[in-house]
């Protein structure tokens, strides 16, 4: 039986909102079908034209995962990282009653993983608030709205075996606070998160299922853009 894709990452685009600290992306046509026709590829009464696009932007752009260089200048670059990492059993919960800019704390992780029916045990557990059906297009509040992950229950996290969460905004702390104590846990734990996902509504009730988000082997890369997807049995 085909088992189904869902696909939880942003499209690239020219300018598309980034992190609050971060630059927007720049992602233009450099050769296109029209100007190439002058190069005279191909044969008689069937020119060959291609195009190509210049990209320019960091690696924490549209939907991503972090390395561990990003915040400890003495951690792994995206490139020596275990491929191992960023992909594996998953679960998806449910926070769809958390607001912008408010917090998910250990009650609310307790009380997810009843409601899905899952267990965490190593998981992969991806965060559906609905922030980014609520926001997107709003280019302030997508930037400068998104709920924030409490370190106690970012441990709780780890404390099952779970290496990668993920999120819908552009990070995992809230913009309204400057200490990134999220941040600063996963650094000293060891583990690492995905950020910007998108279309996580698919996946709540689901129960557990397969997720995939590979990064590029950027050498000595902070992070990645990655194509998530979640295949469900």
């Amino acid at each position: 039986m085909a088992r189904r894709i869902i696909d939880l990452s942003l499209a690239i685009e020219d300018n598309m909102p980034a992190h609050k600290l971060f630059q927007s992306p720049v992602y233009l046509p450099a050769l296109t079908h029209e100007t190439t026709k002058s190069f005279g590829l191909g044969v008689p009464g069937d020119p060959m034209t291609f195009q190509t696009n210049f990209i320019g932007m960091l690696d924490h752009v549209g939907t991503h995962v972090d390395a561990f260089r990003h915040v400890n200048p003495n951690g792994a670059p995206i490139d020596e990282m275990p491929l191992d990492m960023f992909m594996g059993k998953a679960v998806c919960f449910d926070f769809r009653h958390i607001g912008d800019l408010e917090d998910i704390a250990v009650a609310h992780m307790e009380e997810a993983e009843r409601k899905s029916g899952v267990k965490v045990d190593g998981h992969i557990v991806l965060l559906c608030t609905g922030f980014h059906a609520r926001n997107w297009g709003d280019r302030k509040q997508i930037v400068w709205g998104n709920p924030g992950l409490t370190v106690e229950a970012t441990r709780w996290l780890y404390d099952r075996g779970s290496r990668m969460h993920g999120v819908e905004g552009p990070s995992t702390d809230k913009p309204s606070d400057n200490i990134f104590a999220q941040h600063r846990l996963c650094r000293d734990l060891g583990i690492s998160h995905f950020e910007w996902l998108v279309n996580l509504e698919e996946l709540v009730g689901v129960g557990e299922f397969e997720f995939f988000g590979l990064p590029l082997k950027f050498k000595g890369g902070s992070g990645s853009p990655v194509r998530a997807i979640a295949i469900l049995p």
